[in-house]
């Protein structure tokens, strides 16, 4: 069959939306090969993105008023051309669907990836949470199948939606090939002198933002005397607060905030790691969760929600409001290598229903779910 994406984000976004994006496509494209995809974008990318053997075609609009008007062909003008297409099945891959797919005799699937601007609404601007709600909630009305990246995304949309289970599947996301592949000893050294990093280290990754809650592993962090804390992401004006607090509590030498660091340096600093630590407060999945256990690094993350699923029964957990919980957890793993190899071993083995063959098994039975759903 013939299977458009809405692929805005994999030419324009290079984090987690993005990333998912490009994931789903190079699986699909590997594993089912039977398969033709068309990646519709508005506009030309500033990300190169490309799948070699045929099968797959980068498709913008196509007449002129669309093309003048990019971002109302991707919300309504892009049914004209799919039904030009021949298009099956139309893949809306993060939070929304065109309007009138719906009757257009194309099948429709739409991922969700979590309703945090539902349950934490003051953590996003108004006019941000409306819009994000908005199409969440039409989308999840109108598609033949809803795909969530968790249970915990599931029993949101059921809770808050009011959707129907038997319209939902859920499908794991994985991660990005370099975490999943072993890195030389000579790179793992290199990383580490260029990067200036003891033997022993925590490492925090994911924007950094409010709801990462990273405040809470620096107040563990005084407790901790010597520890170092790598934390990698996207700055928001969060940080600030987190270079405050470090400078006030004698922690500016060990607390790092990085940013722009590479794929390839990330997946050596996972593996160079002692701890990985993920605090946060609520996630629709949190694949630097599943990076850590795919590189071997044992995690600490929150109880409750969705990290469960991604860490698995051999990562610990703790209340993301318990510092000393916290604290206690990261100075007992520190000296416990045996408790940190179990943990290392049984995440590997959890890490393995994120296997890129499950994903595409996944997301082909929720294709045949949404074909069987379009009336003939």
């Amino acid at each position: 069959m013939i299977v458009g994406f809405d692929a805005k984000r994999v030419f324009h976004n290079a984090t987690g939306l993005g990333n998912y994006s490009r994931d789903v496509l190079r699986i699909l494209h590997r594993l089912r090969p039977e398969n033709s995809y068309l990646a519709y974008t508005p506009r030309p990318g500033k990300l190169p993105f490309d799948l070699d053997g045929g099968r797959f075609e980068v498709r913008g609009p196509s007449r002129l008023a669309s093309r003048a008007f990019p971002a109302l062909w991707r919300t309504r003008g892009i049914v004209t051309d799919l039904r030009r297409d021949r298009v099956n099945l139309f893949h809306g891959l993060s939070n929304e669907l065109p309007v009138g797919i719906e009757g257009s005799g194309v099948a429709s699937v739409v991922t969700i990836h979590d309703l945090i601007f539902e349950r934490f609404p003051e953590l996003y601007p108004p006019i941000d949470r409306r819009i994000y709600a908005a199409k969440a909630r039409s989308a999840a009305k109108r598609a033949d199948v809803i795909v969530a990246v968790s249970e915990q995304t599931a029993r949101d949309l059921v809770d808050l939606y009011g959707v129907g289970r038997e319209r939902l599947r859920v499908v794991y996301q994985t991660c990005h090939e370099l975490f999943r592949a072993p890195v030389p000893e000579e790179r793992l050294r290199e990383v580490a002198a260029r990067y200036e990093l003891p033997p022993r280290f925590l490492l925090a990754v994911g924007t950094i933002e409010r709801r990462k809650n990273l405040l809470l592993a620096l107040q563990a962090l005084e407790g901790l005397p010597g520890v170092l804390l790598v934390a990698v992401g996207r700055p928001t004006p969060y940080a600030e607060e987190l270079v405050t607090f470090a400078r006030s509590h004698g922690l500016a030498d060990r607390v790092r905030l990085l940013s722009g660091v590479s794929t390839a340096d990330l997946a050596a600093l996972y593996r160079l790691a002692t701890l990985d630590l993920y605090p946060s407060l609520f996630e629709g999945f949190g694949i630097p969760i599943v990076e850590a256990l795919f590189s071997g690094t044992p995690v600490v993350t929150t109880r409750g929600g969705c990290f469960g699923e991604a860490g698995g029964p051999g990562s610990a957990y703790v209340d993301p409001h318990d510092v000393e919980g916290l604290r206690e957890t990261i100075a007992r793993l520190l000296e416990d290598d045996a408790a940190r190899a179990r943990m290392r071993e049984e995440g590997l083995r959890h890490a393995a229903r994120f296997s890129e063959e499950a994903i595409a098994d996944g997301l082909s039975a929720a294709y045949d779910a949404a074909l069987a759903a379009r009336p003939r």
